[in-house]
């Protein structure tokens, strides 16, 4: 069993007395990409991936140059994307993007349907009748002038126990047998507009939770995660199977970073989709499964210092979305021995921090720190600086740089 890593295996002075000396002259806030580490954990995931192609989830990046970069390599095929509107932004560069959730956005829909390029590279996600009335009565509007819009549809992949009454994993499509996949298909061929060519189905309760955290609990989310994925699998290849009936298909998505092993020796699943560990925020710093090497740092400058036991940094509420709990709070990372003060937390304009690393720092120093999500740090800058042997290689936009706000 691997232990779980919070810093890569170089040695963790050594490695931020490179992210220092690349980053001398910038003025905090601001994010690295270490890209050892970015190529290291991109490698790591393909050889999980137990030879199916990786869609690479843009919600985990939110930046269009590592996009570009990752999707360039072996084994990576196809963007999957959070919003309609961010996927047609995509599909100017990248030929095959999955929308990963359904829109509602009609405005983008008719973009998408009125456009020749757009409607061969976008697939939109559908789970009910009612996405299908919404884009075919755009399309209806378009007239002759609309495209076949490509349309995927989502199996939840939830497990589901008790009849029903014990639901663990995430709340997402109702279409939860095949004989419910088979009749939203059968919805989908009926209406010749659209066209069906996939299925989705993400695993959560597997690939997000972590199963190594200290305590207990661990013991219990390894046994609900081997049942999931067997539930899963069987249930899994029976929905395909109910659609591919009715249509055929390009691709069988599913799976995501925390359980590229098992989904991809799924025999109906032809793809898989990563995003978060190429990145390796915290919360994936504890699964018996993988270790990645954490590639992604935000830098902020110490403004004061309120007593001798005590160091206070400028911004660093960066509070990652889900469930509210300290696991989506930002970790001070190096120096060591730092950690957030529980009264305060990770502030808006102020972030205290205590313990024996607070002894050395001074005004003016800085403080390394890792997001608990992968992309929504992306949210917060506008750039991200690739680090290299010591130089900052290229510097690159975020969403946020293009003037890109999806959500």
């Amino acid at each position: 069993m691997s232990a779980p890593a919070s810093l890569p295996p170089a040695a963790p002075g050594a490695l931020f007395a490179e992210l220092a000396e690349a980053t001398a002259r910038l003025q905090p806030p601001y994010a690295v990409v270490h890209l050892p580490s970015l190529r290291a954990n991109a490698q790591d995931l393909v050889r999980r991936a137990a030879g199916k192609p990786i869609r690479i989830a843009s919600k985990s990046v939110r930046c269009r140059a590592l996009l570009s970069q990752v999707t360039a390599e072996s084994g990576w095929s196809g963007v999957l994307a959070f919003t309609l509107p961010e996927a047609l932004w995509l599909a100017e560069e990248f030929e095959d993007v999955v929308v990963g959730y359904p829109t509602v956005d009609t405005a983008a829909v008719a973009r998408l349907a009125a456009d020749e390029v757009l409607a061969s590279r976008v697939t939109l996600m559908v789970d009910s009748p009612a996405h299908l009335d919404l884009i075919d009565e755009v399309l209806a509007g378009l007239g002759t002038g609309a495209r076949q819009v490509r349309v995927c549809i989502e199996v939840d992949a939830s497990l589901r126990l008790a009849g029903g009454r014990v639901h663990i994993g995430a709340r997402r499509s109702p279409v939860h047998t095949a004989r419910a996949a088979r009749d939203l298909a059968r919805s989908v061929v009926a209406r010749p507009r659209l066209r069906l060519v996939g299925v989705m189905a993400y695993e959560g309760q597997i690939a997000g939770i972590s199963d190594n955290r200290p305590g207990p609990g661990r013991f219990a989310v390894r046994e609900m995660q081997r049942w999931s994925a067997r539930e899963l699998a069987e249930r899994r290849a029976e929905a395909v199977a109910a659609v591919a009936s009715v249509a055929p298909l390009e691709f069988v998505n599913g799976g995501g970073t925390g359980s590229l092993e098992t989904t991809g020796l799924e025999s109906s699943v032809t793809e898989v989709a990563a995003g978060s560990g190429l990145l390796a925020p915290t919360l994936f710093d504890f699964y018996t499964r993988f270790t990645p090497r954490p590639a992604t740092f935000f830098a902020l400058s110490v403004v004061r210092r309120p007593s001798p036991h005590h160091a206070t940094l400028l911004g660093g509420g960066w509070i990652a979305s889900g469930a509210v709990g300290p696991d989506r709070l930002p970790t001070p990372t190096w120096p060591r021995g730092l950690r957030l003060v529980q009264q305060e937390g990770a502030g808006e304009v102020q972030t205290p921090l205590r313990g024996p690393g607070v002894t050395g720092l001074r005004v003016g120093d800085r403080v390394w720190l890792r997001h608990s999500k992968a992309g929504e740090l992306c949210e917060h800058v506008s750039e991200l600086h690739l680090v290299e042997d010591g130089h900052i290689v290229d510097t690159v936009p975020t969403y946020r740089g293009h003037h890109r706000t999806f959500l």
